[in-house]
């Protein structure tokens, strides 16, 4: 697709906490210049920009992009001390978030690997964790971000604990540890649970997903003590992150 061919919506863009009404019109036009280079349709694109006004805050302003690139989702989330700044580190993440997305864009997905569930119980597929070393829970969101996944089991470089990361909160990323600490440096745009990971077997956890109706659930295997994921595939069945077992 030639860049004359390509679609790219005006983003939208959303201010909130006493922006200036003119950082708008700066966003659009930033995005704009990044989304051209992409030489794919873009369904969509959304700017969210944010001023906290807890003065105990080192960097104040959070901003958001969220891009539907040709069916991919891309999102994006950045920390700074003032809103132009803050529009500059996110469109610049965006365009490197981008071209990670399109270089790996024929990586297969591990729910693609199978056809249609049978009636009857979900089978559980098991597959690996996607990060295989310790990494910032900031490297896992772009892990997660870059492959579309809603959810991220990783080590933190922090507390060198089993760790998820998710899209939730009202920062929109947030973090579980397997024991529940919360004393370490994750930042502000990251919002830590308290709750320490449950030992479950297998068995109980699929009970716990379908009694919450969580979208996954992260528990302590009671079999080896370390952290595992449960969650629901696209096609029915229960996908099970469990590097302990499938490494």
């Amino acid at each position: 697709m030639t860049t004359s061919e390509q679609h790219v919506p005006v983003a939208v863009v959303e201010l909130r906490g006493g922006i200036a009404p003119d950082l708008a019109d700066y966003a659009r036009e930033k995005m704009a210049v990044v989304l051209g280079h992409t030489g794919r349709a873009v369904l969509r694109a959304r700017v969210r920009v944010l001023r906290h006004h807890d003065p105990a805050r080192e960097r104040p302003v959070v901003a958001t992009a969220d891009v539907d690139l040709d069916g991919r989702p891309v999102r994006v989330h950045v920390a700074a001390t003032q809103p132009r700044e803050a529009v500059d580190l996110l469109v610049e993440r965006l365009d490197h978030r981008l071209e990670r997305v399109i270089r790996h864009a024929h990586r297969p997905r591990p729910e693609a690997a199978r056809g249609p569930v049978a009636p009857g119980d979900p089978e559980i597929v098991r597959h690996r964790s996607l990060s295989a070393t310790c990494c910032s829970v900031q490297d896992a969101a772009a892990e997660m971000d870059d492959l579309g996944y809603d959810f991220h089991l990783f080590t933190d470089v922090v507390s060198g604990q089993d760790a998820v990361v998710y899209r939730a909160g009202p920062t929109g990323l947030r973090l579980a540890l397997a024991d529940g600490d919360t004393t370490g440096p994750y930042g502000p745009e990251v919002t830590v649970s308290t709750q320490a990971a449950p030992v479950l077997d297998t068995d109980e956890a699929v009970a716990r997903l379908e009694l919450t109706g969580w979208p996954f659930v992260f528990y302590l295997d009671a079999d080896h003590g370390r952290a595992a994921v449960l969650h629901h595939r696209h096609d029915g069945r229960y996908g099970l992150v469990d590097p302990a077992r499938t490494g």
